[in-house]
């Protein structure tokens, strides 16, 4: 009995069910950007609170997820690894790379390039070929690979469907990350087919697949207003649009950001916000309506916004940052108030990454200039501001598990904790 409760045990920590506390998708649960964890460092250096760092087998702009003891993350290797040599386009491929909690590479899978791709130049060669993050359910792995399609593996790296979504790209490349619903994988094939797409976990058959979601670099969120069902939400060219997440029915949209979208939505009690484009737009709107909902369900809207990193919510505000300025902004979430636009200190270069909120923090990294701590509130106030050695560039956003941060940068995977 003794053993087999030792078995049980071990099984349910590996899926993610026991001590560990499991970040799964981009941005973590339900794309919240959040965690509930207590205790996590305010400052970190290469000898201050690093626990460990791993080198990785090549590039990539992706976000590392948790699944029990196990860390899954994306990167690319055999084109576009220099920009003064890019090399053979040919030779690109893709890693899922798998982790142990101690840093360990435990298995690396390599999936070939489907051909041709956008040559690493111009606005591709800014992230590279590996910009979406992994999502699991904890019995799988899916990961998608732009023109290469979605992929699924179980967790020790045996790969078990390909499908295909799309064979267009694009100069700004591909970056949105699959999400799950039900026995669902749902990908924003924007750039691969100008549609919406869901799989099969099963076997990435197709469930359904919806048309005209143009310009959208951003991955789709789920939100269930008040006594209703769960809506499917992806911010497209001029109108941000719902769907219901079974049928692939649209279920309403309205008037939305007058450019192409990166930043991914954030919710909260049935309320979605939205930022993007080079205007520097943003919106609130009420979920569970029927139609063009623009003179109905629209909130309020801003003129302050991001047209790459993501918001996040927190205890009645939404946060952000600036692109390329430097700058946070606060905003209130019921009206809409700015309460507060802000320069980080030292200045902060550009950001990409989406900012996490977790144990009273704001973690926002900068892509050169290291990572900006600020405590959670309406008043500003930077709390730290920590430097890795580490000439390379940092796009993916923190993942936040047991107690510890994981940040990657182009060549490592870093695990911050208290030591």
């Amino acid at each position: 009995m003794r053993k087999l409760l030792s078995i049980l045990c071990f099984a349910t920590c590996l899926v993610g069910g026991g001590v560990w506390a499991d970040w799964r998708e981009f941005r973590g649960p339900g794309g919240s950007a959040s965690a509930p964890d207590k205790g996590l460092p305010r400052t970190w250096s290469n000898s201050e609170n690093l626990l460990w760092k791993t080198e990785l087998p090549g590039p990539g702009a992706s976000s590392p997820i948790v699944v029990g003891q196990r860390i899954f993350i994306t990167c690319y290797s055999g084109y576009g690894t220099g920009a003064r040599d890019p090399g053979v386009i040919e030779k690109l491929q893709r890693h899922l790379v798998c982790l142990d909690r101690a840093g360990k590479i435990v298995w690396d899978r390599t999936v070939p390039a489907a051909m041709p791709e956008h040559p690493f130049a111009s606005f591709q060669a800014l992230h590279g070929f590996a910009s979406s993050t992994p999502a699991s359910d904890g019995q799988r792995v899916y990961v998608f690979f732009g023109r290469s399609g979605v992929l699924a593996f179980d967790l020790a790296g045996k790969q078990l469907w390909q499908t295909s979504v799309g064979t267009k790209t694009n100069s700004w490349g591909s970056g949105t990350s699959p999400i799950l619903y039900k026995d669902l994988v749902i990908v924003n094939a924007s750039i691969e087919s100008n549609a919406l797409v869901a799989l099969r976990k099963q076997d990435g058959a197709q469930a359904w697949s919806a048309t005209g979601i143009q310009l959208a670099w951003n991955t789709p969120v789920l939100v269930t207003p008040a006594g209703s069902k769960p809506e499917l939400v992806v911010n497209t060219y001029t109108k941000l649009r719902a769907f219901d997440p079974e049928s692939g029915n649209e279920l309403w949209h309205c008037d939305g950001i007058d450019d192409y979208v990166c930043p991914s939505p954030a919710v909260h009690d049935g309320v979605v916000f939205v930022i993007g484009g080079r205007s520097y737009e943003g919106l609130a709107v009420r979920a569970g309506g029927k139609g063009d909902v623009s003179k109905t369900h629209v909130l309020w809207k801003v003129n302050k916004a991001s047209n790459v990193s993501s918001p996040v919510y927190h205890d009645g505000h939404f946060y952000w940052a600036h692109d390329s300025r430097g700058e946070v902004y606060c905003v209130r979430a019921k009206d809409g108030t700015l309460v507060y636009q802000q320069k980080l200190t030292p200045a902060a270069d550009r950001i990409y990454a989406s900012p996490v909120v977790a144990d009273g923090k704001l973690y926002y990294v900068s892509r050169t200039r290291g990572t900006y701590v600020l405590a959670t509130g309406p008043e500003f106030k930077q709390l730290a501001h920590n430097v890795f050695d580490d000439p390379t560039e940092f796009d993916g956003t923190p993942a936040v598990s047991d107690g510890q941060i994981l940040l990657r940068s182009k060549r490592y995977l870093y695990c911050i904790g208290k030591k």
